[in-house]
């Protein structure tokens, strides 16, 4: 029998033993909350990260959440109000799943000079898993809400205490409704503690910071999370995380501007200033690439004909991944990578191939992938004093917080040919 900590399939409703342990494959960098990022950029290559593996983004301590006694609300502007148990998502709705490749806004933050505020993650803040759980689609419909072009959906996570801002994130209807989750399962088991268990909200191809975890409300509305109202609901302000964390700000801004809602979701075309967006927000990824082999530093010991194999992930947010190409000479002259193995879905990765004849000596080696709208990745991030908004001339513009650096050359390894 399962004990009164467990589900029915004997998972703990909260990990045991030190996180060391129960996720050796990841690198701390901090404890309170729990932030981690895989250790190591070979944990990519293989198609699922596994949880041990994948990262871990929290702003409030990881909560222990008795499966068993947790609801998720259903309010706003529905036809019936709802509190859901799991035992209702999980046997009351369909189920679907999606292999995501999710990655942190913050991923990459590392490279930015001047530092940019928070953990310094490199490359390892992203990680690619299949999440299962009930369409929102199926809830929506169920309960009688509008569903109407321009409302938004409202996700309130359950892990801050009475004193903390509340972590919620809007999501335009659209997007909810096409294929939204509400997660119970990562690679096919549980979630952890530190990934969300319950229950978390998947938002396929946008950065990991709209993928809610420890839902406890949906609340359907005509804006997003915004205004006086939920600044100070229950003494605590619900649109910190929505309206100035998770925004594009240059070093010249104090404040973004806060918008009650906008029609434009594709991040790089709000870098671009469309609807008077000033200050982007960071809703679906952009296209980036990383080499998994060789790691950096690596000495290559070359093959009998005088060639390397080099490998790759790329992914793209909602839109597909186009092409890659790789620069074994630091960006100098750039050649096709090949694509290799099977696509598995619009939101997962693309894995490449690059067969290099290469010569003895220090080698720069880079990869840049573009996207099916012909978008590249930049090369570099700029220098705060330039006071951009988008990306430009080949530069990702510097900002406060480090969010979305996709430039390719602090991605880059160098590695060593021995004769």
């Amino acid at each position: 029998m399962p004990s009164k900590n467990s589900d029915e399939n004997g998972a703990s409703r909260n990990s045991t033993g030190s996180f060391v342990d129960r996720y050796p494959g990841l690198e701390r960098l901090s404890a309170d909350p729990d932030n981690a990022q895989t250790a190591s950029r070979a944990h990519l290559e293989d198609y699922l990260t596994p949880r041990e593996q994948h990262y871990i983004r929290n702003h409030h301590r990881t909560p222990d959440i008795d499966e068993s006694e947790w609801t998720v609300s259903l309010t706003g502007l529905v036809e019936s109000t709802a509190d859901l148990s799991m035992d209702e998502l999980k046997h009351g709705y369909p189920t679907d799943s999606v292999m995501h490749m999710m990655e942190c806004s913050g991923n990459g933050r590392a490279y930015f000079s001047p530092d940019a505020e928070g953990d310094q993650w490199t490359v390892g803040a992203v990680g690619n898993a299949i999440w299962t759980g009930t369409p929102v689609r199926a809830i929506l419909e169920d309960r009688g809400a509008d569903t109407d072009d321009g409302l938004w959906l409202t996700a309130v996570g359950g892990e801050a205490k009475e004193d903390e801002d509340v972590f919620a994130r809007s999501v335009p209807m659209e997007k909810a409704l096409e294929d939204c989750l509400l997660a119970y399962e990562m690679n096919g088991k549980p979630m952890s503690a530190e990934h969300g268990f319950p229950v978390r909200l998947l938002v396929p191809g946008w950065f990991g910071n709209n993928s809610v975890k420890w839902v406890e409300r949906l609340h359907v509305m005509d804006e997003m999370v915004n205004g006086e109202a939920w600044e100070s609901r229950d003494g605590r302000d619900y649109t910190k995380y929505q309206q100035s964390s998770y925004r594009l700000l240059p070093a010249q801004d104090d404040e973004p501007k806060r918008h009650a809602d906008v029609e434009t979701f594709d991040t790089q075309d709000q870098m671009r200033g469309e609807e008077g967006i000033r200050n982007a927000y960071f809703f679906d990824q952009l296209v980036k690439s990383l080499l998994t082999s060789p790691e950096d530093g690596a000495e290559l010991a070359p093959a009998s004909d005088g060639r390397v194999e080099l490998t790759g992930v790329a992914w793209s947010g909602d839109d597909s991944v186009a092409g890659v190409e790789v620069s074994t000479d630091g960006g100098e002259t750039w050649d096709e990578a090949s694509f290799v193995g099977p696509e598995l879905g619009r939101y997962t990765v693309r894995k490449f191939r690059y067969v290099w004849e290469c010569e003895a000596g220090e080698h720069t080696l880079l990869s840049r992938a573009t996207d099916e709208r012909g978008r590249t990745q930049p090369a570099t991030v700029s220098d705060p004093d330039a006071g951009r908004r988008g990306i430009e001339d080949g530069e990702y513009p510097w900002n406060q917080k480090g969010y979305g650096n996709n430039a390719y050359e602090p991605l880059g390894v160098t590695v060593t040919v021995r004769d």
